[in-house]
């Protein structure tokens, strides 16, 4: 399991003994990137306060704004233009916020963040 408590290595290289087992308030998990590809979204994992989330795995579509018009329309991905989070993220087509994405209505940059969210939104680029 993964957690996000405290370290048992102290700054000298030594280990600190262990004082309690994990709990579950400490547990986290591997970070969700979310792909280029067919739709489709993790199971809803239960977090803290019991909200859930939904986790992007791949995503073919987008919900994208114009400003121009001030209006929604979902539009389909076509590739991943730019990511600044990871230029390696451009290469394997990892969608996340701040991506520059290729759709069919133009250039769109991503607004919120699909591995927390499970929807991909993004804002037209003049």
């Amino acid at each position: 399991m993964i957690t996000q408590g405290r370290s048992l290595v102290k700054p000298s290289g030594g280990l600190k003994k262990p004082y309690r087992k994990k709990r579950l308030y400490e547990r986290g998990a591997q970070p969700t990137t979310g792909k280029l590809g067919s739709s489709r979204r993790s199971r809803v994992d239960r977090i803290t306060g019991g909200a859930v989330k939904q986790r992007v795995l791949q995503a073919a579509v987008a919900n994208v704004y114009n400003p121009a018009t001030k209006k929604y329309a979902v539009a389909k991905i076509k590739t991943v233009s730019n990511n600044p989070a990871n230029r390696y993220f451009t290469r394997a087509n990892i969608i996340t916020k701040g991506a520059v994405l290729d759709t069919e209505l133009g250039k769109a940059r991503v607004t919120n963040r699909p591995g927390q969210e499970g929807q991909v939104n993004a804002v037209l680029v003049q």
